[in-house]
């Protein structure tokens, strides 16, 4: 399966290119923009511009991962619950990669970790008007056919490394679109305490006690929950408790030979 003939639902375009600067950069030029469907997928086989978490270069060997973005609209979601939206993709991208390998999880807000190794990551940004979410935009990278990371992030793996066989990129992307539209249907007929359960039960780390860093140092605590904002809840061994937004606070992790 190519990713160049991927077939899609009903209301969605799909659109690929073997090399863009970045799927969330491309989806904001105005002939994405103006597209009459709903959801507009765009995949790359490679990025000059890909970036992470906080800023961070993002690594992909060209043609050996899946690198994809998604622009929509959302019906229905408050402002103060779009949160649910990173549930939303977490769990898509999640369950698509239980089809290829167990150990998967959330790790807060929306990596998708391998046991303690990092093996996606994602952005999402809303654009807001009126009171409303008018657009939410993501941008998603999956180490999937690559051998070796050569950056200096601290625990990458890969499906290849994980499972030692190559994965078909479009068969995977096709899983995560299926799962996509099954949460985001969840989320509009407003089962969303079961999809923030759901979420919660893939939560790395939840529920055991594991040192994490803020602006105060270096603490052992426990995840108890996460707001409809994406506010992480830590408790701490004393008895006491703090929230944190992204960025406030790190997990403590220990490299990976890789």
């Amino acid at each position: 399966m190519s990713l160049a003939t991927l077939k899609v639902p009903a209301g969605w375009y799909a659109l690929h290119l073997p090399v863009t600067d970045s799927t969330m950069l491309r989806l904001k030029e105005p002939d994405l923009i103006g597209r009459p469907e709903p959801f507009v997928l765009l995949t790359t086989d490679y990025q000059t511009a890909g970036r992470g978490q906080r800023g961070t270069h993002w690594e992909a060997r060209e043609g050996q991962n899946l690198l994809f973005g998604l622009r929509f609209t959302p019906q229905g979601v408050a402002p103060d619950q779009q949160f649910a939206l990173s549930e939303v993709l977490a769990l898509a991208v999640a369950e698509a990669l239980d089809e290829y390998t167990d150990g998967i999880s959330v790790k807060w807000p929306n990596d998708i970790y391998w046991r303690d190794r990092k093996l996606c990551g994602m952005l999402l940004e809303h654009e807001l008007q009126g009171g409303r979410i008018c657009s939410t935009l993501t941008g998603v990278g999956i180490n999937v056919n690559q051998r070796s990371f050569e950056s200096d992030a601290p625990n990458p793996v890969s499906l290849r490394q994980i499972t030692g066989r190559d994965t078909d990129r479009a068969q995977l992307m096709s899983h995560i679109v299926e799962r996509f539209i099954r949460r985001y249907d969840q989320l509009q007929s407003g089962d969303s305490q079961a999809l923030h359960a759901d979420y919660m039960n893939r939560l790395y780390r939840r529920g055991e006690w594991a040192p994490y860093r803020d602006a105060r140092g270096t603490f052992e605590g426990m995840i108890t929950d996460v707001s409809p904002l994406g506010l992480l809840h830590v408790s701490r061994r004393d008895g006491t408790g703090s929230s944190y937004a992204f960025k406030e606070v790190a997990y403590e992790l220990t490299e990976t030979k890789r």
